[in-house]
Formats: structure tokens, C-alpha cells, sequence
């Protein structure tokens, strides 16, 4: 980059993503940051965050520059438009604000200088932002990285920061314009030099591979109870349920978008946690603590988009069911859903 002016970036949602990307453009020194937070607001404006990471070290009292509760307004706020604003939060479509309503304050429909970047999981995730924001050029982010928020403000990394950031296709914009501003992105989050952030050109191949893990790993655990090493372990564990979900997910990439994911997918993305680190995707962390989980675009999504191209999807299916019923429960318990006593 020419320009000697930082880049204004807004990163929405602070928690264990958010907080590692927030630090890393902080580090590059490329970047003035401003993260909006929710629940873990008041511990980190007071305190900062905890960072324990295997990039970066152990940091006590990190801030970015500005700590806003929510996302700002930036026509109350009377603020300059953002040069990117970063999602970070779970994309949850089923419950409000959906990530659409969230960024609104900060994005205006007739936008043209900010660029987002959906850092979240899940397929069609962009296509909400498509039509509500049709000259605002969209990043696609997949995160790889190994993080978590055991208390709020609290960070711990145990796995390496890997991004791949790539552009939505988008039906107005060029596509010179808006893999030029990926490329940017890419080089804003590397300044810090401790990560492994690369641009992508097929962001429809990385989010159906980093789907194999996410529509599969991520609602068998929660709904057993049970993380991905023990999973492993248990009787039928793999071979009649996480096996089988993956290959509907393989299937459905060739027929939905073309994509034709390596031979060995299946077992590379099984063996992605090491057994012995018993790790918790994050759907079954969510539910322990009580959250809703992101299901809609991890689970709901791919399973629709492969029946409309005739794939069956049993296991997916029953998954996703599944799924719905856990939500409903915690909709129940968070008081959004009221039963009549009987």
C-alpha cells in the first residue's frame, strides 16, 4: 500500500476471533482498531483483555485503540465511515439482531467506502448483505485458528492463526475491485507477522471444506455431548454418524457448487484435533455456557442447497432437526418462548 494514513477498521464481536484479529492489525500497526462489544464490554474497557497465545505470548491489559458497547452510530456519533468493518459475532439468522441488523448503525445501505469482511462460519452468509448493501464489496473470511473465551475478556490461542481471505461474488462490482481490496486486507492482517493470512480465489471451495468440520463435527458433538476426541472413541461415533455426515457434505459440494474436495477429505478433517486434546467445537462450547448455537448456515443451509441439487442427506437431516429442537430449548429457558401450563 501507498498511502501512510492507517486504516480504520471496526471489528464487531470481541470474543475469541474477534479479540486475536483485533490484536493482530493493532500489532501490524497498519490498522487504527475499534472493536464494539457486548457481553464482555465492561471487563474489557476496564481491565483490557487476558491473551494467553501461542502467536503472540502472554499479554496482560491488551485495548485496541477504542472500545465501544455496541456497535456505533455513525450518524448520531457524527464518525467517518469505516475503512473495513470485521464481523466477527456467530451468524444466528433464526434469533435478532441478525448480523444484518447488527452492522446497520455502522453500514449504511447506500455505502461505497467501507469494505466488509465476514469472519463467521457457514454458507450464504453473504447473501443478506448482498441485497441490503448492493455497492459494498464483500470479504469472505475463514479462520482456522484454535482460540477460546473461558471468562469474559480472557483469550486462550493453543493453535496458530490461519486466515484465507477471498471475495464474494458480487453482481455489481467487479471482481478486479474487490480481489484488490482482499488483497489489502491480506496485507493489513500480516503486518504483525504472526500469523499465516493469505489471500484466497475460491472462497466457494474454502467455506464446503471448512464445512466437512463445521456441519458435522460441530452439531454431533453438541447433541451428544461429547467433543471431538471422545467422539472418536465412542461405539458408532464415527462410522454412524460423523463419517457418514461427512461424505453428504463432499456430495453435495460437487453437485451444489462444482467443488470437488480431495479423496482423502473426510479422514484429514477428522484427524484436524489431535484425540488426545479432547477438543470442544464450538457449538457444544456454546451450549455449556448456555448460548445459542449457530446451526442456520453451518448445518441448515448446506442441507438445503443439497436438496435442491438432489442430494440425499439423511444424517444432515436428522442433525439439523435435531438442531432446531435444541434452540428451541434454550429459546424456552431464555424466556422467548412461552408454553402454556397445563
Amino acid at each position: 500500500m501507498t498511502e501512510t494514513r492507517k486504516k480504520s477498521v471496526l471489528v464487531v464481536g470481541g470474543g475469541s476471533v474477534g479479540a486475536i484479529a483485533a490484536l493482530n492489525l493493532h500489532v501490524g500497526g497498519l490498522a487504527s482498531v475499534t472493536v464494539a462489544l457486548r457481553s464482555n464490554y465492561h471487563i474489557v474497557n476496564e481491565h483490557g483483555y487476558s491473551i494467553e497465545s501461542c502467536d503472540h505470548g502472554l499479554l496482560k491489559g491488551f485495548r485496541p485503540s477504542i472500545v465501544y458497547k455496541g456497535v456505533p452510530d455513525l450518524v448520531a456519533n457524527s464518525l467517518p465511515p469505516y475503512d473495513y468493518i470485521i464481523l466477527c459475532t456467530k451468524s444466528i439468522p433464526d434469533l435478532s439482531p441478525t448480523s444484518l441488523e447488527l452492522i446497520s448503525p455502522a453500514l449504511p445501505t447506500n455505502n461505497t467506502h467501507t469494505t466488509l469482511v465476514l469472519l463467521q462460519n457457514g454458507l450464504n452468509i453473504e447473501k443478506p448483505f448482498l441485497d441490503a448493501h448492493p455497492r459494498t464489496v464483500i470479504l469472505s473470511g475463514i479462520s482456522l485458528i484454535g482460540s477460546a473465551e473461558p471468562n469474559y475478556g480472557r483469550i486462550v490461542q493453543n493453535e496458530p492463526d490461519r486466515l484465507l481471505i477471498g471475495a464474494f461474488q458480487h453482481p455489481t462490482i467487479d471482481e478486479e475491485t474487490a480481489s484488490t481490496k482482499a488483497r489489502e486486507f491480506v496485507t493489513l492482517y500480516s503486518a504483525s507477522g504472526r500469523n499465516d493470512c493469505k489471500y484466497s480465489p475460491n472462497v466457494v471451495h474454502d467455506r464446503w471444506r471448512k464445512l466437512v468440520y463445521n456441519a458435522c463435527f460441530n452439531p454431533i458433538c453438541a447433541v451428544t455431548g461429547i467433543d471431538s476426541g471422545r467422539i472418536r472413541l465412542a461405539d458408532g461415533g464415527l462410522d454412524g454418524l460423523v463419517r457418514p455426515a461427512m461424505n453428504e457434505i463432499v456430495t453435495a459440494a460437487k453437485a451444489v457448487a462444482n467443488v470437488v474436495l480431495e479423496d482423502d477429505v473426510v479422514e484429514k478433517v477428522i484427524a484436524t484435533d489431535p484425540l488426545e486434546s479432547w477438543a470442544k467445537p464450538s457449538m457444544l462450547q456454546d451450549l455449556e455456557k448456555g448460548n445459542f448455537i449457530e446451526f442456520e448456515n453451518l448445518l441448515g443451509e448446506p442441507l438445503r442447497e443439497g436438496r435442491k441439487a438432489g442430494v440425499p442427506m439423511p444424517t444432515l437431516e436428522v442433525l439439523y432437526q435435531l438442531a432446531r429442537v435444541i434452540q428451541w430449548r434454550t429459546k424456552e429457558a431464555k424466556d422467548l418462548v412461552t408454553v402454556s401450563a397445563q
